[in-house]
């Protein structure tokens, strides 16, 4: 299993909104950046665990447990001229953007900040969320990092 760290802003797609959807998933639509895409089409597999962080807001947190629900597959908003994703140069035969389905597991029973993340700095050495200019919406976490962020829950 692998373990992935995927941010979202709650004003737009929050851990209640993915929770509130029928049967509790969501494509993981609009990731517009290469890299990011890569790990959902190369890496990402169904089952894999998801740390759910809510980014550009205060304080940006750690706050829930997801799970990709899904095989990659073309992100359809990349074709639709209404969409803030549309990407005229993505053709339909061979697409650019993928997206996973993305599936509510719980919420942690507190938000873990950016800031107390930050603090484990040690713990949690190579993570990528807290190296400097680190800006990607979906990236791997470590197995160990995962259960000791999630472990902070408690503390």
């Amino acid at each position: 299993m692998n373990y992935w760290l995927m941010k979202s802003e709650p004003d737009v797609f929050g851990i209640d909104d993915l929770k509130a959807r029928p049967k509790q998933t969501e494509p993981w639509d609009g990731v517009r950046n290469y890299q990011a895409r890569n790990f959902m089409r190369d890496e990402m597999k169904v089952g894999d665990r998801i740390l759910f962080y809510h980014s550009n807001c205060k304080p940006p947190a750690a706050v829930g447990i997801a799970e990709v629900a899904s095989k990659p597959y073309p992100d359809p908003t990349q074709f639709d001229p209404d969409s803030k994703y549309y990407d005229p140069k993505s053709d339909p035969d061979d697409p650019r953007w993928i997206l996973v389905d993305v599936k509510y597991v719980r919420h942690l029973k507190r938000p873990i900040s950016l800031q107390e993340i930050k603090q484990h700095a040690d713990a949690l050495d190579g993570l990528q969320l807290i190296k400097r200019g680190n800006r990607l919406s979906v990236m791997p976490v470590s197995a160990e990092h995962f259960d000791y962020i999630v472990g902070m829950e408690n503390e």
